[in-house]
């Protein structure tokens, strides 16, 4: 066969061609170089990580004759390098555990280790998965791996280090070896098709590496399926259509469907999702990577990469969606994906996944027609003793009305407001032209210039809303507009300071110059004004719940516990 497969043609033979496993790497040279041997070595970590490679190149640098002696270096050009690399040298004994687990195999293991190497410096015992040997097995060789001969070194590999014996794990020098990031293998896999002469993209190779899970052996298998499935070439679409990925940019129609609170278009999507043919667990684990890709937007920008697929779509996205709801809907998909086994199918699984994190949307996100009934969303959650409490459905309704009702109430500066959106004033004239200023709680006419400085901020898109909103109104002086943010968030102003101005210069007209100005505090930015608002709702609503009679009955009568209790989200 003149084929050779690419796992086995690119193998490395050197410590210096593994990837990934640096670690261990540094570790064996320097004890190689300073003669500081070991009689027994433990090699752990995931399939086609480097276990049985780098006990090869080891048994290569104990027995290399190019150098004169023991070396981290073996220059792969005298018998026993070439024997090794061969498979055929004779002091290199590779035992597989699996195959041979009983007592009569591993006695058979120490009679011939007591006789001296025939061609090496070493006789080197290389036993692949060894967990696999049985309880006698395991104790037959004890002694021998404890006080080996002088001229047998032993190397284990397992990918299950928990069924070892501790007594064998003591007479051992374990490293573990690490799952490779995928960065590490794409940039192998490129270097590999670049030999070859075989062209590829990069999409491609970002998604072998990523459905290799860490396994380098992996990758190159699945490299080689897709140079034959795309006839010698390896692109993005086929190698796409031969994982049965699915195309990230597939997937945000989904998260703004659930933005909008689109239950109809959610489920367009997903038969569409359906129709392609695509894995629905693929498409979970997709979501929840988009979702933490999300997160990050909006909590640390500079933490997402200028290289992220859908880049300016998620910032975009992040505009709409807050932090809590997106840690909801991570937590909704990846719980999803362990239910798909238990659906009827999967089809039914993946939809009643995406119902579940429409049915979890704030109150004020969705349509007033398919709003959801406060009994289906209580506000507070009460804990019952199961032989006492009874009816919880009838409990549950006062208790929603308890907390959405008052919810008129009290905000931090004494005023009140209903919880509803009010309708805009058509009397009033904004700062901004353009801008929609419909604050969500009312004020004082003084504070008109800081409720049309975050009407304004909150109609921004993506990360320059986030930006905005975290900056105080200082003056609006001809073109000049002056801002002002803590400097704990000066990161996000290096960031996107430049595309805020972009973006109020859009609004408010070509010409406006922003400067900004860092300051230890701040006083009414919106984002202090909604932490405000917020607190105020929270102390209403709690104040509502345990003034409440019927509450106050369950507590006392039925030993009920208010464990948890959210106001109604401002209109």
């Amino acid at each position: 066969m003149s084929h050779q497969v690419l796992a086995r043609k690119w193998r490395p033979k050197r410590f210096d061609q593994l990837v990934g496993q640096e670690h261990v790497v540094r570790a064996l040279s320097n004890a190689l170089s300073s003669g500081r041997l070991h009689h027994a070595y433990l090699f752990t970590g995931t399939r086609g990580v480097g276990k049985t490679t780098l006990a090869r190149i080891l048994a290569k640098c104990l027995n290399c004759t190019g150098h004169g002696g023991v070396t981290a270096e073996p220059c792969g050009a005298c018998p026993a390098c070439r024997e090794i690399d061969g498979g055929r040298f004779v002091d290199l004994i590779e035992l597989d555990a699996a195959s041979n687990t009983g007592v009569d195999n591993m006695r058979d293991v120490i009679e011939n280790a007591q006789y001296a190497p025939t061609a090496g410096r070493y006789k080197v015992y290389i036993i692949d998965e060894v967990h696999m040997l049985s309880k006698s097995a395991f104790n037959a060789m004890l002694k021998t791996l404890e006080e080996p001969p002088g001229h047998v070194i032993f190397i284990l590999a397992t990918t299950d280090p928990q069924k070892v014996p501790v007594t064998v794990l003591s007479r051992c020098l374990q490293f573990n070896l690490k799952q490779m990031p995928p960065g590490h293998i794409a940039g192998h896999l490129r270097n590999v098709l670049e030999a070859e002469n075989l062209p590829f993209e990069a999409g491609a190779l970002a998604l072998l590496a990523r459905a290799a899970a860490g396994s380098m052996r992996d990758a190159l298998s699945l490299t080689d399926q897709a140079i034959a499935y795309g006839d010698g070439q390896v692109r993005e679409t086929d190698t796409r259509a031969m994982l049965g990925v699915i195309d990230q940019a597939y997937l945000m129609p989904l998260l703004e469907a659930l933005a909008d609170g689109d239950g109809s278009g959610l489920m367009r999507e997903a038969g569409e999702l359906a129709a392609r043919g695509f894995s629905f667990d693929a498409a979970l684990q997709d979501m929840a990577g988009l979702l933490h890709q999300l997160a990050l937007a909006l909590s640390i920008p500079e933490a997402v990469g200028e290289d992220t697929p859908e880049r300016e779509r998620l910032f975009e996205l992040a505009g709409r969606l807050d932090a809590e709801r997106v840690q909801v809907l991570y937590q909704i998909a990846t719980l999803g994906r362990r239910d798909l086994e238990w659906a009827p199918d999967e089809y039914a699984g993946f939809s009643m996944t995406l119902l579940r994190m429409l049915a979890f949307a704030p109150g004020d996100t969705l349509p007033a027609a398919r709003a959801t009934p406060p009994l289906a969303r209580p506000e507070a959650h009460l804990e019952a003793r199961p032989a006492q409490a009874a009816r919880p459905g009838a409990a549950m309704q006062p208790l929603a009305q308890a907390a959405n009702e008052p919810m008129a109430g009290a905000l931090a500066d004494g005023t009140t407001s209903h919880p509803r959106r009010q309708p805009k004033d058509v009397g009033q004239v904004s700062d901004y032209p353009g801008v929609d200023r419909t604050p969500a709680l009312a004020h004082p006419t003084g504070r008109r210039e800081s409720e049309d400085w975050r009407a304004l901020a909150e109609s921004l898109p993506g990360a320059t809303r986030q930006l905005a909103l975290q900056c105080e109104r200082l003056s609006h002086d001809g073109p000049v507009l002056r801002l002002r943010l803590p400097e704990s968030q000066k990161s996000l102003l290096d960031n996107f300071g430049d595309k805020l101005g972009v973006a109020l210069a859009e609004k408010l007209g070509v010409g406006l110059k922003v400067e900004f100005e860092l300051a230890a505090e701040i006083g009414q930015s919106p984002a202090v004004a909604r932490a405000r608002e917020q607190a105020a709702r929270q102390t209403a609503a709690e104040t509502a719940i345990h003034a409440d009679p019927f509450v106050q009955t369950l507590v006392r009568e039925c030993g009920a516990t208010i464990s948890n209790i959210r106001p109604q989200a401002a209109g």
